[in-house]
């Protein structure tokens, strides 16, 4: 897959390159005029901490983190376990319903994660309050090469929802499964988003393959 067997040596190695340096620089840089950077730091890669890379089946690429305090968790479109539903997830929540009658209602997707789900956002962290504030620091750098570094062990599920996530496509080899539909956002979900169905999909085809489906049921 790479010439790394788990995230934490890949997290290790780019973490000492160039780019790096100066992502670390803003966020330095940020803490210390005040602004509260999300999620708590010690989540930035919680990500790549509950889905290991030898266990990736499917991606889900998501932009940045929720930049409300206390919500986002370090996983794309996923919450702390107590925090409210935002817009998005209730949106993914209802297309999980209508395709496959399974209902959630705890926004915490840990245990997506924990069965191959990489739930990634495209910029690791943000200011609270200021959405897309950490979007050209340098973190599209990290996620590409992880996207890279991914799409390489083939037959990958990569779920591209909206503009921005759809923008990876071109790092993508063809031989693995890509799925394309709008953002569930409710600016956009009607769009394209409901009807997609998109969970079924992707079980059928891990099921084709002989490897686990996902269990999508949260609780």
């Amino acid at each position: 897959m790479s010439e790394h067997k788990t995230w934490k040596s890949f997290i290790d190695s780019e973490t000492k390159k160039p780019y790096f340096k100066k992502i670390r620089d803003r966020l330095l840089s940020d803490n210390a005029s005040g602004k509260i950077i999300l999620p708590e730091p010690k989540n930035f890669f919680k990500a790549f901490d509950s889905c290991e890379m030898k266990k990736v089946k499917v991606v889900i690429i998501g932009q940045d983190p929720y930049h409300t305090p206390g919500v986002p968790n370090g996983l794309a479109f996923s919450v702390n376990r107590n925090s409210k539903l935002p817009p998005s997830l209730v949106n993914i929540f209802k297309e999980l319903e209508a395709d496959l009658g399974i209902k959630n209602s705890i926004g915490d997707l840990t245990a997506w994660s924990k069965q191959g789900v990489l739930l990634l956002n495209t910029s690791l962290s943000v200011c609270a309050g200021l959405p897309a504030s950490h979007s050209k620091i340098g973190w599209e750098f990290f996620t590409n090469t992880v996207i890279n570094v991914i799409q390489k062990k083939e037959n990958i599920v990569f779920l591209l929802w909206g503009k921005h996530a759809q923008k990876k496509k071109g790092l993508i080899k063809d031989n693995n499964f890509i799925l394309e539909a709008t953002h569930p956002s409710p600016l956009s979900a009607n769009n394209g988003f409901f009807g997609c169905g998109h969970f079924s999909k992707t079980n059928n085809f891990l099921i084709s393959l002989g490897l686990d489906p996902i269990d999508w049921q949260l609780e």
